[in-house]
């Protein structure tokens, strides 16, 4: 592990963070807490924290010792100093003396002592930090150093390696780790730094760049240790010949993973992030994975985001499919059951307090493909296959020079189930599409980027479809969507993205058949290649790209929704647009089809028959010319319908996202035209 400081950069923060009237201290305790958080091998998503003693002024100009410390919620990558609220550190230090003190009254004590009622909590290991006598503290979750000490001679190994360190057993954070520190500190006062069996490191000093080093020097020993160990500790096993791919086996997983919420609500899905780089690979495809993916954690808070272990899987074969859908609902079911007993027998032990959380598994392993990880959103599968692949990081190394040793499934339960944690959770709120995966075509349109925005704001997970490929990427880039460039009319590269969305987000929950042109020409006029391109868009596409979305439905087996866009062109035929109400029709009739015969799978198919929306298909230019031929105004042209109202893209976009949520409509068109008599559903 080397070191990452840059004088040069650390300068130009400082002094922008002075210029911007930001105390020196803390603005080198951003700088150095980022170079941390950025590091992958010694934090992970808000785990580890920092902090520096200084000095501040308060409102009345009185001058006030403080520790700025990582509030709850920052991440320590991306802080910025109001991440680092100051606590008036005379009477935080006071609390450490304190014989007994609840997590609970530990942190109502810590907001007391806040200069600004408004900032976020401080981190639970404040009092830890305030009674270390150093400006600077520092405290990662060094993979290196976790996988030194998840061993059952781990203490032996650390005071081998750091014969100069602090030594604390495991204790859960918060005050009881604080008192237990503080009484080993009085112990040894002069060690260099402190090491946490199970739990990561703290380094210090009163100089900010010291502190950092410090913490470099003493991973990077831990690291030169475990490098002399067995970089390849298992076995592998011999893989077949015909693996199924990702897009296959993604939609098994996610389907097994849904639960069902009632005929009335969206099963509660999760969204997945796939990962298979050589290591994680080699992890999968053991021979003994039953054993060492099972055993826990590398470290305790990692269980809020990964559940205690992973599900190991077999490799899947294209022939076998049905077979390994079944071993992996079976072992689905089999880990709800055992996190069941496990929950029971320890929430007895607490008194019978807690209220269980889900029992689903976060984490797959599969031999030949790699590994899955589950989350209500896709940041949050990200995250869980960032911790996933730490855990197999620290296992791996571990076994490398011993055997991996996590802590009791009882000390697991106590973080999982912290009164901390579960206060948290009960603040969460989930949008009406989180967990949900849409897919959108035409995306990059007025009306497409209307409905992408839509269901992004609902909470869903979006993957964009659209021909041109510039403005879907800047669109998708706004939105915090999935861009797939694709061309709907070809059946390859249709079934090529449906393919793609699935590997990104584990499977396809909504289609919004959106892409579609006018073609115009009378009858008689019009060229066979207009109508051929008219069908291959308005209804080929459209049908080539609920064909694959249902697949990966059915696959799933949680149901499903297609929204079409058959415009009124499909009931309120116009004159010269043959070409255009014709194939809109005919695809009117393809989503009554769909009802038809897919509704006994849970998946509905309806359509939205829009009118006169300023999109790419209605020009400012094509509605002067239609406003002069009626002898309207544009506006009025716009407004010529019964409630004498222009209609925009988003009513039309919020007509598909509810027809979208809709569970007990199926064959049904909704019409938004402001009132079209001639195009009323009849």
């Amino acid at each position: 592990m080397k070191s990452s400081w840059d004088a040069d950069l650390a300068k130009a923060t400082v002094d922008s963070y002075v210029a911007q009237g930001v105390n020196e201290d803390l603005a080198i305790r951003t700088y150095t807490t980022r170079l941390l958080g950025q590091d992958p091998q010694l934090v992970l998503h808000g785990g580890g924290n920092t902090s520096v003693k200084t000095v501040f002024t308060d409102e009345d100009g009185t001058e006030v010792e403080v520790m700025c410390v990582k509030g709850s919620g920052w991440d320590m990558a991306t802080i910025e100093p109001q991440g680092l609220p100051a606590v008036r550190l005379g009477p935080l230090q006071k609390i450490a003396e304190f014989e007994r003190l609840s997590d609970e009254k530990m942190v109502a004590l810590q907001r007391r002592q806040l200069l600004d009622p408004a900032a976020p909590n401080p981190s639970v290991e404040a009092i830890l930090h305030a009674i270390l006598p150093f400006k600077h503290v520092d405290h990662t979750h060094a993979n290196a150093i976790v996988a030194l000490t998840n061993q059952p001679n781990g203490e032996d190994i650390i005071r081998e390696i750091y014969p100069d360190a602090v030594l604390v057993t495991y204790v859960m954070p918060g005050f009881e780790l604080a008192k237990v520190c503080l009484r080993t500190l009085q112990g040894q006062p002069n060690g260099d730094a402190m090491i946490l069996l199970n739990h990561g490191i703290f380094t210090y000093s009163d100089d900010p760049r010291q502190a950092y080093e410090n913490m470099i020097a003493l991973v990077d020993r831990a690291e030169r240790k475990l490098a002399k160990g067995n970089e390849r500790p298992f076995r592998g096993i011999e893989l077949p010949d015909d693996l199924a791919n990702v897009s296959e086996v993604a939609p098994i997983i996610r389907g097994a993973l849904a639960c069902d919420s009632g005929a009335d609500e969206m099963p509660k899905r999760w969204v997945l992030e796939h990962r298979a780089d050589d290591a994680i690979l080699r992890f999968c495809n053991g021979e003994t994975i039953e054993d060492y993916a099972t055993k826990g954690n590398a470290t305790p808070d990692h269980i809020l985001r990964i559940k205690r272990a992973g599900i190991p899987l077999p490799p899947p074969t294209k022939l076998t499919l049905d077979k390994f859908a079944n071993t992996v609902r079976s072992s689905v079911e089999q880990f709800a059951q055992d996190y069941d007993a496990y929950f029971k027998r320890n929430n007895e032990r607490v008194g019978g307090t807690k209220v269980m959380l889900d029992p689903m598994p976060r984490v797959f392993y599969v031999a030949g493909l790699g590994l899955f990880a589950a989350g209500k959103t896709k940041k949050d599968a990200k995250v869980a296959a960032d911790i996933a692949e730490a855990t197999i990081e620290v296992i791996t190394k571990a076994e490398g020079i011993g055997t991996f040793t996590a802590l009791s499934e009882e000390d697991l339960f106590d973080v999982e189930y912290w009164s901390l944690e579960q206060a948290k959770l009960s603040k969460a709120v989930e949008k009406p599409l989180t967990r949900q995966v849409a897919v959108v075509t035409g995306a990059a349109g007025g009306l497409g980027y209307a409905i992408s925005a839509a269901l992004r704001s609902d909470g869903a997970e979006v993957a964009m479809l659209d021909i041109d490929g510039e403005k879907l990427a800047a669109a998708a880039t706004e939105l915090g969507a999935f861009a797939v460039c694709c061309d709907v009319t070809k059946l390859d590269a249709v079934d090529a993205a449906i393919a793609r969305t699935v590997e990104q987000f584990g499977g396809v929950d909504i289609l919004i058949s959106n892409a579609g042109a006018a073609f115009q020409g009378r009858l008689l006029e019009v060229g066979d290649e207009t109508f051929q391109q008219a069908f291959a868009l308005n209804f080929w596409s459209h049908h080539y790209v609920a064909r694959a979305c249902v697949k990966v439905m059915e696959t799933m087996g949680t149901g499903g929704a297609l929204v079409f866009n058959v415009s009124k062109q499909a009931v309120n035929p116009g004159p010269d647009f043959g070409p255009y109400g014709t194939s809109k029709a005919a695809l009117m009739a393809l989503m009554r089809q769909y009802a038809v015969e897919y509704g006994v799978a849970g998946i509905t198919a309806n359509a939205v028959n829009a009118d006169r929306i300023r999109t790419g298909l209605l020009t400012d230019e094509f509605i002067a010319e239609r406003s002069v031929a009626r002898g309207v105004s544009p506006e009025d042209y716009m407004r010529g319908n019964l409630l004498k109202r222009e209609v925009s893209a988003q009513d039309v976009a919020d007509a598909f996202v509810y027809l979208a949520k809709a569970r007990k409509s199926t064959g049904a068109v909704i019409t938004v035209d402001g009132g079209n008599v001639a195009a009323m559903m009849r």
